[in-house]
């Protein structure tokens, strides 16, 4: 039986997804679970995913025989930008079919292969794809990754419109409370945000970090 692929996206870029993902997928070790982390294009590195890295800090392991034959992130870009872009001043191309086989390959061995995507939802794969369009084909659960700072809310309400709008499931909202933001803003904006998931969005779970155990749960 394969294993279960959880997207990990969020509302903006430097929201805690690397964070999120890395936590969460510790967190499910700690319950007995096998899991992998898995970033589906790296900007802005060589040779190495800095975020894979992260995960692997935050899950206290070392890097994997997976890691080390490129399977947890396929594609490493040098320039720090969106991946089309970077993949263009590199002189590549992405061909999502490759992140796909990966991920398969992770599935062989693991329970749980959590894809930490680059950047938000609508960012580019290249000029004819968009990270949701590759979501919505693969069928990925998603975890949204926000937080408490201002601007917060527009972009989360943005980000499950377009879940909605493309049908994609929103498995949790991952409330990411570092770095510290503005107080009254962040009790607001989780207060906002829980009572908005609970009229439009009943199914899916309010995960503040680094209060994770709702998670574990979910099947």
């Amino acid at each position: 039986m394969k294993g279960k692929v959880l997207f990990i996206s969020g509302i903006d870029t430097n929201i805690g997804k690397t964070y999120a993902t890395g936590i969460l997928a510790r967190a499910l070790a700690e319950k007995g679970k096998t899991v992998i982390t898995q970033k589906m294009i790296q900007t802005g590195c060589t040779e190495v995913s800095e975020d894979i890295e992260m995960h692997r800090q935050l899950q206290n392991i070392p890097f994997t025989e997976e890691d080390k034959a490129g399977l947890t992130c396929p594609y490493i870009f040098t320039y720090p930008c969106s991946p089309h872009m970077a993949a263009e001043c590199d002189g590549r191309t992405i061909d999502l079919a490759t992140i796909t086989e990966a991920t398969r390959k992770l599935q062989e061995k693991y329970e749980y292969v959590l894809l930490e995507g680059a950047g938000g939802l609508m960012v580019p794969n290249d000029f004819n794809s968009l990270t949701i369009d590759y979501v919505k084909e693969q069928n990925y659960p998603v975890l949204l990754v926000t937080s408490g700072k201002l601007g917060s809310i527009n972009h989360t309400l943005l980000s499950l419109f377009a879940c909605k709008q493309y049908g994609v499931e929103v498995k949790a909202l991952v409330y990411n409370l570092y770095p510290e933001t503005d107080k009254l803003i962040a009790d607001n904006t989780m207060e906002y945000l829980t009572q908005y998931l609970e009229k439009e969005f009943p199914g899916t779970v309010f995960i503040c970090l680094p209060e994770y155990a709702t998670l574990i749960s979910t099947n």
